[in-house]
């Protein structure tokens, strides 16, 4: 079992492998784990994972500075169905557009907007910190996740998505934000899950076990 871990030049690239090397031992899966920014990296995937940090336009132009990537990502994900996860601005990117600095294309695989945190006062952005997890649908990827794990954020910005049957999971920050969403072999975390003790390498599992 292949995983490629993209390197765009933003993310948590080392915790992320960990996790991923753990998860994979866990379940007794034999895994070649890489860390890669290169597209012929993706051919014999069997799982393509997308961390990153950062804004939103900053790591869609470490992106289209991989020459191919985009449309790598594109054919591997889209036509040919391998299983995806993309992880905090990871996740952002698949939105259709981007409001972070300026207004920035993303790849539009789940149909959204991501624009800035509007909550209360009281409440600091970003969001930097553990929230309980409210599950909003029947998935795979949730599976004997509960209402009261929580998972570790740091973000200003949230995922609008227009199709609210494609969230599977949002936490309360004042303003309820989509934490993991879903459209057929693609997975979206708003939280890093390589921070999230057990219950990140639970999710992990989830994932490795859905494809």
């Amino acid at each position: 079992m292949k995983i490629t871990i993209i390197d765009c030049g933003s993310g948590n690239l080392r915790s992320a492998h960990k996790a991923f090397e753990k998860v994979s031992t866990n379940i007794n899966k034999k895994s070649n784990i890489i860390v890669s920014s290169m597209v012929e990296d993706l051919e014999d995937s069997n799982f393509i994972v997308l961390p990153g940090v950062g804004s939103f336009s900053d790591f869609i132009n470490g992106m289209k500075k991989i020459n191919g990537m985009h449309e790598a990502l594109n054919y591997f994900i889209l036509k040919k169905g391998i299983p995806f996860l993309g992880i905090c601005v990871g996740m952002q990117v698949l939105a259709t557009k981007g409001y972070e600095n300026k207004e920035t294309e993303g790849l539009n695989w789940i149909r959204g907007s991501v624009k800035k945190i509007i909550t209360i006062p009281s409440l600091p952005i970003p969001q930097m910190g553990w929230n309980n997890l409210e599950i909003k649908a029947n998935h795979p990827i949730v599976k004997n996740i509960s209402e009261n794990d929580h998972t570790y954020f740091v973000h200003s910005y949230l995922f609008e998505v227009y199709d609210k049957n494609q969230i599977i999971a949002s936490v309360d920050y004042g303003v309820p934000i989509s934490a993991i969403i879903a459209k057929d072999n693609i997975i979206g975390m708003q939280f890093h899950p390589e921070k999230s003790q057990q219950v990140g390498l639970d999710l992990i599992s989830n994932f490795l076990i859905m494809g």
